[in-house]
């Protein structure tokens, strides 16, 4: 079993709870360059928000999209964002990565900027 295989067999269970509870799922991706967020519907078959490193109002503010500050503003970003389309409240889905780090840091952007979770 390879790296991506591990960490996608860690995801399913969260990923199975979080359906169970038909609510709001917000979706961490990380590459070493980038890093993505998606709020997802409680069905799984639409993305509502979204926000990564590569939007081009992010790419102005900084230089390196794949550390903690760039995690950070786009947890704040996919806060706001969601905020606006009128969703207060998801459930965390790291998607089998290790919460530290620049998942961590988004986390916890995101619950700054009024995010519940």
């Amino acid at each position: 079993m390879d790296k991506k295989q591990s960490r996608l067999r860690r995801a399913v269970a969260t990923r199975r709870k979080i359906a169970e509870l038909r609510v709001h799922r917000l979706a961490v991706h990380r590459t070493n360059l980038h890093i993505y967020a998606n709020i997802i519907s409680p069905e799984g078959d639409r993305i509502l928000v979204s926000a990564s490193s590569l939007e081009p109002e992010v790419r102005k503010e900084l230089a390196n999209g794949g550390n903690v500050a760039a995690a950070s503003l786009i947890g704040k970003r996919v806060a706001e964002k969601a905020k606006a389309a009128g969703i207060e409240s998801v459930a965390f889905d790291r998607s089998g990565f290790r919460y530290h780090g620049r998942v961590k840091a988004l986390a916890d952007a995101a619950r700054e900027a009024g995010l519940k979770f």
